[in-house]
């Protein structure tokens, strides 16, 4: 995966609170095998903290103030994406709304920005404060998603991901394929509190992997706003195989089978390797959103 090293990037999409704390209440999930345990079970690539019952808080505006400064400073051009990671989570993220901007308006629509948070540790959102443990998610209420870099490392170590810069851009362009749904209506249909495999919880997930392939099918195309020239350059077979293997990691029967010893699609909330990969990829070679309809 490489980037236009011309090409500018679009700090202002993306809030960098690492390092700031929380003052006030704790979070319910902490860390250890109990948090992993709610990550696996609860929010896995999923949306807010809401639905595990966590609670409120804000972060230090001091701190968020410096780590802004910093990511803003040192994201300036692809080059910089190409060579820092915090950096090439910017540009996925301004490659991502790039696509959907031109995206609905063809489909008689209106895209509105979702700015991605980058903390540590634990935030404050409008779904509730969350930990480390919770993973990536996407808040509907306040239309933002919330990333802690250290999961990437999680999703190697602990998920037997083949992981990867594209790996990366999956998780990114997934949660943003919940701000897809946010705006569509489709992010209701998974608030009916039910589980299983062919639950809507599980048909929601499903679907926001098939945005990201949608996504993926485009990066290479899609235009950067100020320059006319897509800001991804360049997406290689490998590239796509590690979003595959992503996917698949997260699979809710693969960790089940790592964490239970036995699988329960009664209790599944994402969908199994197999299907992950399948609706990535279905729109992935598609480039259609209209292709992801789960439901259906």
């Amino acid at each position: 995966m490489q980037f236009d090293d011309d090409a500018d990037l679009d700090t202002s999409e993306v809030q960098d609170v690492r390092g700031s704390r929380i003052p006030g209440g704790r979070a319910t999930v902490g860390g250890g095998i109990v948090g992993l345990i709610a990550l696996i079970l609860g929010l896995l690539f999923g949306v807010g903290p809401d639905q595990l019952g966590l609670s409120s808080g804000d972060t230090d505006p001091a701190a968020t103030a410096s780590s802004q400064a910093q990511v803003n400073q040192a994201c300036r051009r692809g080059a910089d994406a190409n060579t820092r990671e915090d950096c090439r989570i910017v540009a996925v993220v301004n490659s991502v709304q790039d696509y959907w901007r031109a995206e609905f308006p063809r489909r008689q629509g209106r895209y509105s920005d979702a700015q991605t948070v980058m903390f540590t540790d634990r935030v404050g959102t409008a779904c509730g404060t969350a930990t480390s443990a919770v993973g990536p998610f996407y808040c509907p209420g306040d239309r933002k998603v919330y990333l802690d870099l250290g999961f990437f490392d999680e999703l190697r170590t602990t998920f037997g991901s083949s992981g990867g810069p594209f790996a990366q851009a999956y998780v990114v362009a997934h949660e943003y394929g919940h701000h897809v749904q946010n705006l569509t209506g489709a992010l209701q249909r998974a608030q009916d509190g039910g589980q299983g495999a062919n639950s809507n919880a599980v048909k929601v997930e499903l679907q926001a992997d098939c945005y990201a392939g949608v996504w993926a099918h485009h990066a290479t195309t899609t235009p950067d706003e100020a320059t006319g020239r897509p800001l991804l350059t360049s997406l290689t077979a490998a590239d796509i195989q590690d979003g595959l293997d992503a996917a698949a990691a997260v699979g809710d029967d693969r960790i089940q089978e790592k964490f239970q010893g036995r699988v329960t699609p009664e209790t599944w909330t994402h969908g199994s390797a197999a299907q992950r990969r399948q609706w990535f990829y279905n729109g992935y070679r598609t480039g259609d959103m209209a292709r992801c309809n789960t439901f259906a």
